[in-house]
């Protein structure tokens, strides 16, 4: 089964540091796009930040300079390194991988979600 897992969650004060992992598992043939999303509450899911399997990167304007996000490719895993985290980062995070399967000939491209976990940023 192909799958995304995520850990690093958990409750920071303000101007602390979190870093958050996503790995992918499971028979897959490439990774092309990874991204982080996130979902505060009662708001809509938003896109923080992304990277493409090249290395090239975008990241919302609200987190520009203070989170990074990097992948291993050989391991198939994405960070989000977080600093200088605010009150208004607070919400559940959710990897994102779009990632392509199956055997030559029938392969095809599957969009895949993390479970989600809470960043919480408060004093």
């Amino acid at each position: 089964q192909v799958q995304l897992v995520e850990s690093g969650g958990g409750l920071v004060q303000p101007g602390g540091s979190l870093r958050l992992s996503c790995a992918a598992s499971g028979s897959i043939f490439s990774i092309n796009v990874m991204g982080w999303y996130r979902q505060a509450p009662g708001k809509e899911r938003k896109l923080v930040a992304g990277i493409l399997s090249g290395g090239n990167t975008y990241y919302a304007d609200s987190v520009k300079g203070r989170f990074t996000i990097t992948r291993d490719n050989a391991r198939n895993t994405m960070y989000l390194q977080m600093n200088s985290l605010k009150p208004e980062d607070t919400a559940v995070y959710y990897c994102y991988a779009k990632v392509l399967v199956g055997t030559e000939g029938s392969r095809r491209f599957l969009e895949l979600w993390g479970q989600g976990t809470l960043v919480t940023t408060s004093s």
